[in-house]
This record gives C-alpha cells, sequence and structure tokens, in this order.
C-alpha cells in the first residue's frame, strides 16, 4: 500500500467495558452540570441540577422520573418496550428512572400485563434494561407493589375500546379465560373498591401477610440480582398498603386494624425487613389525603377518631419510616375512595410534600402533581419545599424535559454523546447565564443556531430569561 500524508487519528474510539455490544461511553452521565470552571455559569447553578448522594449512590440532578404503569409486560417479564421505554428516558437527562409498580405475586398485579418480580424468569428482562441505563451512566430503580382490591382488571385502553367501539357497559374485573384472577382479588377487608364495578375481594389471612412479608424479602433479593440502585415501597393510590393503612378500606380486628398504630404495621414491617436486606437507597410512596374533607369533614372526627386517612396520619407514618431508615417519602395522594374531591392545579400535591419537610426529620421528600415548567420545578427546590422533583407525565410529553430545563435556566449539562449536536444551544461556555462565548463540542452551524430566517440572517436563541417565582 503506498504511504499518504493523511492525517491519521490515533485515538481509538471509547466503549463501555464489559457491554455485550458496541455502545459509546458517555462522557458523564447525562443531565449532570459540566466543569463549572470551564463552564461558569455552573458556579451557581439552579438546584433543579445540584446533584444529590443518598447512601453511597450519586444521582446526577433532582428531575427524576416516576413510576409509570406500562400494562404492556409478558406474564410479568419486561418486554421491548420496556427496554426502549426506559433506556430512551436514561438518554435524556433525567436524574434517574424508575420501573413502575411491580408485583411481588402474581394476583397483586393491577392489569394482567403488569410488571412482576414474582420468579427468576423476570430477573434477566429487567437486568437488560437496568445494564443498559447503567451503561450510559445513569441511575434506575424499581417500585414493589401489591394492587391489593384494585387487581385483575383490564388496561386503560383495553377498557376504553371496548367502551367506544363495542358499547360495552359492564364491570372492570377481567375474567380468567382473559389471564385474570377474580376469586383471588386480596384487600385488608371484604370491602370492594367500586362494587358491582370492580372485584369482590377476599380478606387476608394471617398466612398471606406473612406469605407476602416473604414474596417482598425474595423480590428484593432478585433486585440485587438485577442490579438496581434503589428501592421504593408503593404505598399510594389506592392500593394494598394503602388499603391498609386507611380506616375506610380496613375494618379488620386483629392486630393490622383498627388502631393507627395497628392499620400502619404491615407497611412498617415492610420497611424494616427490607431496610436490613437492602443497604442501597429505599424510597416509600405515599398517598398522603383521600381528600375528603367536603364529604366527611375533618380527618379525627368529634369521637377523636380517625374518619379517613390524611396528612396529619402521613406524618406519624413518615416519621416511623425515617426511623427505620427510609430514605425518602415520594409524596402523591388519593385513589381510595371515589368520594375524593381533588384539587387539580400546577403543583396541586406540593403542600404534603411541604408539611412533611418542616415536620419530619431525617428523611428527603419527593413531591409530583402538574409539574411542568423549569421554573415552577427550580422553585420548589429553592424554597426548601422538597428535595426532588418527580415526573411522569410530562416526561412523556416532552421526554426531554430535563434539558431544556437546564437551558431555560441557565446551566450547561452534559447531553448524550450521541444527541450533543441537538443541544449546542445549551452547552455553551459563558461568562454569566445572559452571555455566550463559546460552544462546547459542535460548532453552533451543526444546530439549530446554524439555520437562516427568511431574510438570510442567522437565528440565535436568545439567553435564558430571568428566573421567575412559579405558582405554589
Amino acid at each position: 500500500m503506498t504511504k499518504t500524508n493523511q492525517p491519521i487519528f490515533p485515538n481509538p474510539p471509547k466503549k463501555v467495558q464489559g457491554y455485550h455490544t458496541y455502545l459509546p461511553d458517555q462522557v458523564q452521565p447525562v443531565g449532570s452540570l459540566l466543569n463549572p470552571e470551564v463552564y461558569k455559569q455552573n458556579q451557581d447553578p439552579p438546584k433543579l441540577f445540584e446533584s444529590l448522594t443518598i447512601r453511597g449512590v450519586e444521582f446526577p440532578n433532582r428531575v427524576w422520573i416516576a413510576p409509570m404503569c406500562q400494562y404492556s409486560s409478558d406474564n410479568g417479564k419486561a418486554t421491548d418496550h420496556h427496554f426502549v421505554h426506559l433506556g430512551s428516558m436514561a438518554m435524556r437527562g433525567w436524574g434517574n428512572v424508575m420501573v413502575e409498580a411491580t408485583a411481588v405475586v402474581p394476583e397483586g398485579r393491577i392489569t394482567p400485563e403488569d410488571m412482576g418480580l414474582w420468579n427468576d424468569d423476570q430477573i434477566e428482562p429487567l437486568k437488560r434494561v437496568v445494564d443498559y441505563v447503567h451503561g450510559v451512566r445513569g441511575i434506575i430503580g424499581i417500585q414493589l407493589a401489591h394492587a391489593g382490591r384494585k387487581a385483575s382488571n383490564p388496561a386503560p385502553w383495553t377498557l376504553r375500546q371496548a367502551i367506544e367501539e363495542e358499547g360495552y357497559k359492564g364491570g372492570v374485573v377481567v375474567g380468567e379465560e382473559n389471564g385474570g384472577w377474580p376469586n383471588n382479588v386480596q384487600a385488608p377487608s371484604a370491602i370492594s373498591f367500586n362494587q358491582g364495578n370492580y372485584a369482590n375481594p377476599v380478606e387476608i389471612t394471617a398466612e398471606y401477610i406473612e406469605n407476602l412479608k416473604k414474596a417482598f424479602s425474595d423480590a428484593v433479593d432478585r433486585c440485587k440480582k438485577i442490579g438496581f440502585d434503589y428501592i421504593e415501597i408503593h404505598g399510594a393510590h389506592g392500593y394494598l398498603i394503602h388499603e391498609f393503612v386507611d380506616p375506610l378500606s380496613n375494618k379488620r380486628t386483629d392486630s393490622y386494624g383498627g388502631s393507627l398504630d395497628n392499620r400502619i404495621r404491615l407497611p412498617l414491617e415492610l420497611a424494616k425487613l427490607i431496610r436490613e436486606k437492602w443497604d442501597k437507597p429505599l424510597f416509600y410512596r405515599v398517598s398522603a389525603t383521600d381528600w375528603l374533607e367536603e364529604e366527611l369533614g375533618p380527618e379525627k372526627n368529634k369521637n377523636d377518631e380517625w374518619a379517613w386517612w390524611g396528612i396529619e396520619q402521613t406524618t406519624i407514618l413518615t416519621q416511623k419510616l425515617a426511623d427505620i431508615g427510609v430514605d425518602l417519602i415520594d409524596v402523591s395522594s388519593g385513589g381510595n375512595d371515589l368520594r375524593q374531591k381533588v384539587k387539580v392545579g400546577p403543583s396541586y400535591q406540593l403542600p404534603y410534600a411541604e408539611h412533611l419537610k418542616k415536620n419530619v426529620s431525617n428523611i428527603l421528600v419527593g413531591t409530583v402533581g402538574i409539574i411542568t415548567d423549569p421554573h415552577q420545578a427550580n422553585d420548589i427546590l429553592e424554597d426548601g419545599k422538597a428535595d426532588v422533583i418527580l415526573c411522569a407525565r410530562q416526561a412523556l410529553r416532552d421526554i426531554d424535559f430535563p434539558l431544556e430545563a437546564a437551558l431555560e435556566l441557565g446551566a450547561a449539562v452534559s447531553p448524550a454523546v450521541q444527541y450533543e449536536r441537538a443541544w449546542t444551544r445549551m452547552v455553551v461556555k459563558r461568562d454569566h447565564v445572559d452571555k455566550a462565548s463559546h460552544h462546547h463540542g459542535v460548532s453552533e452551524v451543526q444546530g439549530e443556531e446554524g439555520q437562516k430566517d427568511s431574510n438570510g440572517t442567522s437565528k440565535k436563541r436568545t439567553p435564558p430569561p430571568e428566573v421567575h417565582s412559579s405558582v405554589p
């Protein structure tokens, strides 16, 4: 071969070592702040992009993915949908991604298509997802759950299609012929969530409770094999654990019913057994209120009895969870009583998170609920009302929300190397947030900034606006 004077680049591509296919190595976690000595706007970054370390696990920022049911599993096993769904979000700058509510027993699924972790066959499909997320330097956890009396239902779109296309008007209990378990729906008490529409549940026995604890324990062992970074216990939205703590759905007369101490016994036992065998972060999702003030009056009635589940009992439970060693309370609300009157609006669940932040010690607080604007999300953290923001529907509507938030708030964070040309307007060296001096990695003309308007003038995105206060 004839020698030439071509300029040869001598460096091989950096790749993820040990991954089963070629996977480019990320410079640093996607969505993490770039070097503040180089990107001076990061010397005083927005709180949304401050990292957070919990039990040795470093979350690169504080805008996280909340668990979202996908109703797309195959006998409890993750599918290609989950690989794409979760893997895609890991590439878009979220501080972590969380696997949806995952049943620890088959009858603990909401639908026959729910995720499960009750046998070893379900390990490998989830490990494939976790290995990829770790390969792109992401953080991933899982929410362990039991649906209780809201189990054996159809996926929402299956029900909608039956109604719209066939005029279906019946109940929502999936029969055995379609993979359901109508005669094995378990609940603290034999009280249907919606009589005549949902299942008539079986009251859980003492033996079932002991088996359930073992099922959670076995699921934790599988989480270790899979390699999850954290576990969240699902205690919200009218599912089994919420049903146990709530006096409206728990009418038991044994040690798991009646008094508040009895009603919160199961979640505390589960938290304790998981904490003893899991040394990574442990979260708990709670419904802070049933939203029943208008229907039933105060949370504690005139006879000094707890009438329904609300923020006062939630505060007591949360402090006990903190004392056990739960690291973060993920604050949501509602879902256990059809009479609820939810006052929906921007940040509508934030007051409950703020209350727990003020009144419970030694636990981090996450908040959810129509948080759709970068300034709104950042103001919540800057004002000390919560420690992290969790997004669900906003993530589905706008998967790039964290990177767009960084751009809007004037921070420079790392995009995925494969997508960096799309983010040249964000990854800019600035003396401060209003003055751009130099782009990182690729030139301006390779991004939108290099396009021309109708007059032939280069388009330039205006500097990020000043931070403003959000809706409380």
